[in-house]
């Protein structure tokens, strides 16, 4: 995967699992900052001479991109069984929502 689309492609998906899954908030947009300021640095290389390294480097955000997909997916499932962990903010949220959709607000008793 060597094509600009395919980097492309893997920098955007890299971007949205980590807005995704760490958050776009201010205090956490060091994150999104780092995958930037890596991409950005790397653009000047050369493909067929430094082809080895750009395929470690595509690699290492696949790799990061499945990884942080994986463990939210692992903790959705924690939550789904009810194993050890506390669903009180995630029965808020999804509570939040719901009233939200039909255009109501939860009772004070919710509201955090």
């Amino acid at each position: 995967m060597g094509s600009f689309e395919g980097i492309r492609m893997v920098y955007r998906n890299l971007l949205k699992a980590v807005e995704k899954h760490i958050g776009k908030e201010e205090h956490k947009v060091h994150f999104t900052n780092f995958i930037r300021e890596e991409f950005r640095k790397n653009r000047n290389l050369e493909y067929p001479k430094d082809s080895s390294f750009i395929q470690q480097r595509i690699n290492l955000a696949q790799n990061y991109t499945h990884l942080l997909n994986s463990v939210h997916h692992h903790k959705d499932l924690l939550f789904s069984y009810n194993i050890a962990v506390d669903r009180s903010n995630e029965m808020k949220k999804v509570l939040g929502k719901s009233a939200a959709s039909v255009g109501l607000r939860l009772p004070d008793v919710y509201q955090s």
